[in-house]
């Protein structure tokens, strides 16, 4: 093995590591892979760059262009629907409906795309027919990828098997080539889904086809079984001239103020920045035990003794700044005080970023490379900070600075627990007191013995000092919960989820919505929407409780609360696919409908016909569409995946680097030594297999640039003219069934189907097993083995 091949070896491997364990983003694994290559010599700068001037690159943002053109002017969407109309209510004769209509609309669509279009119609229809739509979701989403089997532009890496072809000296692929194949596996693998993979489909609970039906069976999926009641704020109560956001009503206790009765007049959905006053009434839906567990903490007594604790502390504790380092596992994080506690031993009392100092409200701070953190800790833990990768810095900081910068001693200051309290028992780490004030247990101070950094879950005694970090007058607040008078409210319980004013949306983020990677905190629903976010659906599961923390993914559900004026105007949101009965149809204007179809029929005619590349082709439709205000301009741009622009472009040239330092070569002789003896095929079904696991774990679009120059060579080394193989691994890279991260689509109706990772398991392994016997049995057929080409 050569220097060369080792480094790229290397280079190939650490990718894997990084797309696997997703600690960075898989575009910008794709830069550092590019940045590798040229700094290690593999590749010059102009190779290296090649990748976005390649034709297949271009003709994967153009078909972008095109799909979203087809379906602004709503052509994809009445094909589907008059197709879905007509599957009757049968469960097996809709599966096949839905996934051959899917299949059909990908092979000239973004499979993405395709799925995203069609999953609010296959939702709705679920209601009507009153089938789960967990029956229906995760055959739209294969039979997309199946259909994208059957031209060249129906998915990326069929474009990119060609074009590595031609780069070869090869005749590439041509649009209809992959058609006769690629069509017998999506028949193949639609009759096995609606016949024997049907019943590895998980059974939900059967939608029903009235609007007040639907809200009953959401707030039962998401678990929304609270009472309301009524909680009216005293004349005389500290509350009053505080807003609704610093009452902790409902970041504290979890709860939702769905309407405020002031003067005999109700207001749904008060703001964030509503005044309180003597006398209000507030109608909040919740767990009432929850509100009452926060109540029990206005016992706390404060008293003055922080200076003497803070002097028994002096020499036992070291407060540094460590600063966040490039690449950390911290960056894009929100600080979890009781995950940062229990991983680095320390407490994180201020957040200094370039000459602004943060010291409330940490929780809610996505931290970024470069941030400097003041933390508290024991001596031995800050020298091993200072030897740890994911800080740049650690230095202890001068008391000058605690004083002058951080004003560490405005927000220090110590509390008892009463000798008879209830809290006794209890510790800070089982509620969210701690969060939801954004208080930190710094010290204990028991029967004269100071306990530095307690565990967070030691039980608190009657009696103790707790030195905390904080305001006072967040005490306050505290102590202002407990005048609160609750009185029963004079309604059917959760009745106002099914009023004329108020009602539940469910909506999931679109594959391009900006807002996926974002912290809920940030986004602020009720201020940018005027809506509340109740709870959201991942992995089969829902989050109702500290939303504050999460941060949204693709493939995430979210149940939304708020006036029927406000959730119409997701309609038109590009961010949401409303799944909701009767809000989850946008008017599209199909005046240009017809107009579309002629331009994708002129890509398609030119191609066939020879008159221009299929990039050329597919750039002059994208430019027509743009022309003929089938789209603006800004819908064009939004609708390429920039992502997979940039990955495909950045790995490119490892595919590049592969090929000239002989990695491709040493790989090819590994499996031709393995399986060459056996024979042609047992090599093709090989590199079938490896590719159909390698989706699992990494992107199509990389693992068909990686696998290229492997499939060319062990090609050479059997004699045989390439195409058969690389045909095989075309249909393996883009048949991703067997997880969530496989593909897009996968992921986009995890969430909206109610699935677990394992329920990909259970269909997609056995699809995926009928997918590769099906190509096995026909690529002898349709692509028999040819002699290798002479030179």
């Amino acid at each position: 093995m050569t220097p060369d091949i080792a480094l790229v070896l290397a280079i190939l491997l650490i990718s894997l590591v990084l797309f696997v364990t997703e600690k960075v983003r898989m575009d910008v694994i794709a830069l550092m892979v590019l940045g590798s290559l040229v700094l290690t010599g593999q590749v010059t700068p102009p190779e290296a760059v090649a990748g976005f001037s390649n034709a297949a690159v271009i003709a994967v943002w153009a078909m972008f262009i095109l799909s979203d053109g087809l379906t602004r002017t709503g052509i994809a969407n009445t094909i589907g629907n008059v197709v879905l109309r007509l599957a009757g209510r049968q469960e097996t004769r809709m599966i096949v409906v839905i996934m051959l209509t899917a299949g059909g609309l990908s092979a000239f669509m973004n499979n993405i795309g395709v799925a995203a279009l069609m999953l609010p119609v296959v939702i709705d229809v679920a209601r009507r027919t009153r089938i789960p739509a967990s029956r229906l979701l995760m055959p739209l989403a294969y039979g997309s990828l199946l259909g994208g089997l059957t031209t060249m532009i129906g998915t990326p890496p069929n474009l990119l098997i060609g074009d590595a072809l031609l780069s070869n000296g090869f005749a590439p692929f041509r649009l209809f080539d992959f058609t006769p194949l690629g069509s017998i596996l999506l028949l193949g693998g639609t009759a096995f889904v609606a016949l024997v993979g049907r019943h590895w489909l998980p059974r939900g609970k059967p939608e029903r086809d009235t609007q007040r039906h639907s809200q009953r069976n959401l707030r039962m999926q998401y678990g929304l079984q609270a009472s309301s009641f009524h909680m009216r704020v005293p004349e005389d109560s500290m509350l009053v001239g505080r807003s609704l956001a610093q009452s902790r009503i409902g970041s504290a206790a979890g709860l939702i103020a769905v309407a405020l009765e002031r003067n005999g007049k109700s207001e749904f959905m008060p703001s964030r920045q509503t005044v309180l006053k003597g006398g209000d009434k507030l109608l909040v839906q919740g767990r009432l035990d929850r509100f009452h567990e926060f109540q029990r903490w206005s016992e706390l007594v404060i008293e003055r003794e922080a200076p003497v604790l803070q002097g028994l502390m002096a020499g036992r504790v070291k407060l540094v700044e460590a600063t966040v380092a490039e690449g950390s596992v911290l960056v894009s994080e929100l600080l979890h005080h009781s995950r940062f506690r229990q991983r680095y031993n320390a407490n994180v009392l201020a957040i200094r970023r370039d000459d602004l100092v943060r010291r409330a409200n940490l929780a809610y701070v996505p931290l970024k490379a470069g941030d400097s953190l003041l933390l508290q800790t024991s001596p031995e833990t800050a020298e091993q900070l200072a030897g740890s990768a994911e800080f740049s810095s650690c230095r202890e900081v001068r008391e000058a600075e605690l004083r002058d910068a951080y004003r560490l001693q405005e927000r220090i200051f110590v509390v008892r627990v009463p000798r008879e309290s209830v809290l006794a028992g209890d510790a800070i780490s089982r509620s969210r007191f701690g969060d939801a004030f954004d208080f930190r247990l710094l010290a204990i101070f028991r029967e004269g013995e100071l306990t530095i950094i307690p565990e967070p879950d030691r039980p608190l005694r009657g009696g103790d000092l707790l030195l905390i970090q904080g305001r006072e007058e967040d005490l306050d607040v505290l102590r202002a919960l407990q005048e609160l008078e609750i009185e029963p409210a004079n309604l059917p319980n959760t009745n106002f989820f099914e009023s004329d004013r108020l009602s539940l949306l469910e909506a999931t983020l679109h594959p391009r919505s900006t807002l996926v990677g974002q912290p809920l905190a940030e986004l602020n629903f009720r201020g940018r929407y005027g809506l509340e976010l109740v709870a959201v659906w991942r992995s089969g599961e829902a989050m109702r409780s500290n939303l504050d923390q999460v941060v949204l993914r693709l493939g995430d559900a979210l149940l939304l609360l708020g006036p029927r004026e406000k959730l119409r105007l997701l309609e038109n949101n590009p961010d949401f696919l409303l799944l909701t009965s009767q809000l989850s149809q946008r008017p599209l204007d199909t005046s240009k409908a017809p107009l579309a179809a002629g331009i994708m029929a002129g890509v398609v005619v030119s191609v066939l016909a020879g008159w221009l590349p299929i990039y050329i082709a597919a750039v002059i439709g994208a430019t027509m569409m743009v022309l003929t205000r089938c789209l603006t301009m800004e819908d064009a741009y939004r609708a390429i995946e920039w992502r997979a622009i940039f990955l495909i472009a950045g790995m490119l040239p490892l595919g590049t680097a592969m090929e000239d330092s002989g990695a491709a070569r040493l790989l090819a002789d590994i499996t031709m030594d393995l399986l060459g003896p056996l024979g042609v095929w047992w090599v093709i079904g090989g590199l079938y297999l490896v590719t159909t696991v390698g989706t699992m774990i990494i992107p199509t679009a990389a693992l068909v640039v990686l696998m290229s120059p492997i499939v060319i060579s062990a090609s050479g080394d059997l004699g045989i003219a390439p195409h058969t193989a690389m045909m095989a691994v075309a249909m393996a890279a883009s048949a991703s069934f067997t997880s969530p991260i496989s593909h897009p689509a996968n992921i986009l109706v995890m969430g909206p189907g109610g699935y677990r990772f394992a329920d990909y398991l259970k269909l997609g392994i056995p699809l995926s097993a009928v997918t590769f016997v099906l190509a096995m049995v026909s690529l002898p057929v349709l692509w028999p083995v040819t002699p290798m080409p002479a030179p």
